[in-house]
């Protein structure tokens, strides 16, 4: 049973009659009045035709913030953890009452979490990975030169093509000086093998079969006549590790091969680690909070697919997509979404309130000398005005309270 907590706010004397008075007055301008042009009818006439009762509604919203607020502010002592339901008691000419459903942080049990066996995978770097990342980067700076002689797989071949069916030309198999690198397996199934041999300037017919799978209803499973040009032929050369790949690749100590590979070690080592980490971090929470016991309301978990949802999308937008254009794609709704969301905000809200509660447990603190100086670090780092990160942020006490997490998550470690 969600631990909720009924408060009943009653706004009523002056604060009520200015906001009956400042309903009147945004009611006054859109009314229809005869003789009276809107926004000059007098009071009297005002409520002689529409009533009082019609200022009611519009001035009770005008108050919720102030009842909201002094709910807050008389109640500081309690940890909300939701936006409150909200009920109208009362309303009349005498003021308004509204009664708050507050939803409170849930009571939470923490079972064992030290010592939890769980092992952090040893990282390690082989040569394999490093000759393989260097030949991506020397891959970069590969070049196509002209090449004589025949063609070859993993060279380019620039060619003319069209394609045919039964005799007749077919939408989309027409194509003028198109690079085809041979072997990367563009193309339908033995195209690219069948042009293996050719000459520049030599032409040559390619009878093919299209795959029963093919996407054109038209095309698949088909039997087409491929007439293809080689116009040229290109050789793709990778750079070897020598000055002038070093000079190209512009990082700084970096000028031979064995300061190359050390670096890549490092790059390697530092991605493995922070995944490794990563992984470790979620066994000890999923480890730890298979001992807790907590019942999280359902309001808890709304708010939080709320929050999930509005961080998809604006990932989404970065990638230049809506929310609507999403659902269109994967034939869902906002309902499918929430759905397949809920599992993830119910773990997240369950891992926050355990190491909210080891927190306590531990006693553990962030002094403001501590927050401080994190906060000018962070702002070091994204290159930012201190007072504009923690605006950002969400203030000093955000600081403290993720250092605080950390804290407690280094307790799971121990």
């Amino acid at each position: 049973m969600a631990n909720t907590k009924n408060i009943v706010v009653k706004i009523d004397g002056d604060k009520w009659q200015e906001a009956l008075d400042k309903s009147f007055e945004k009611a006054n301008k859109k009314a229809k009045i005869p003789g009276f042009r809107p926004g000059k009818a007098p009071k009297d006439v005002f409520l002689k035709k529409y009533g009082k009762e019609s200022l009611f509604m519009d001035a009770a919203d005008m108050v919720i913030d102030d009842a909201y607020h002094k709910v807050i502010k008389e109640n500081s002592d309690l940890k909300i953890v939701a936006q409150p339901e909200l009920n109208l008691k009362s309303l009349d000419e005498n003021g308004v009452e509204f009664e708050f459903i507050l939803t409170l942080r849930p009571e939470v049990k923490l079972g064992k979490y030290k010592n939890l066996g769980v092992k952090k995978e040893e990282v390690k770097v082989t040569k394999e990975e490093i000759d393989n990342a260097i030949l991506e980067m020397r891959n970069r700076y590969a070049e196509n030169v002209n090449k004589e002689g025949s063609l070859e797989k993993g060279d380019v071949a620039i060619i003319d093509f069209e394609g045919f069916k039964d005799g007749v030309a077919f939408e989309g198999g027409k194509a003028t000086n198109y690079s085809l690198t041979i072997g990367s397996n563009t193309f339908i199934p033995g195209f690219e093998d069948k042009l293996i041999g050719m000459n520049k300037g030599e032409e040559r017919n390619i009878d093919l079969t299209f795959p029963t799978d093919y996407h054109s209803e038209d095309l698949k499973g088909k039997d087409v006549v491929f007439k293809v040009k080689l116009n040229d032929i290109k050789q793709v050369k990778i750079p070897e590790l020598d000055k002038d790949f070093f000079e190209d690749l512009g990082m700084e100590g970096i000028n031979d091969k064995e300061s190359l590979e050390k670096q890549v070690k490092e790059n390697i080592l530092a991605h493995k680690d922070m995944h490794v980490e990563n992984e470790y971090i979620d066994k000890l929470l999923e480890k730890a909070s298979e001992n807790v016991t907590v019942d999280i309301p359902d309001v808890m978990v709304d708010e939080e697919v709320h929050h999930m949802i509005h961080q998809y999308e604006d990932n989404l937008k970065m990638q230049g997509l809506t929310l609507e254009q999403f659902y269109q794609f994967t034939n869902s709704d906002e309902e499918t979404l929430k759905s397949q969301m809920k599992d993830e905000a119910l773990k997240r809200i369950t891992y926050r309130l355990m190491l909210e509660e080891i927190i306590k447990e531990e006693k553990i603190e962030v002094t403001d000398e501590e927050a401080s100086k994190e906060a000018s670090d962070l702002a070091l780092k994204y290159q930012m005005d201190k007072d504009e990160f923690l605006k950002l942020f969400g203030g000093i006490e955000m600081v403290k309270y993720d250092l605080e997490m950390r804290k407690a998550m280094e307790v799971l470690k121990s």
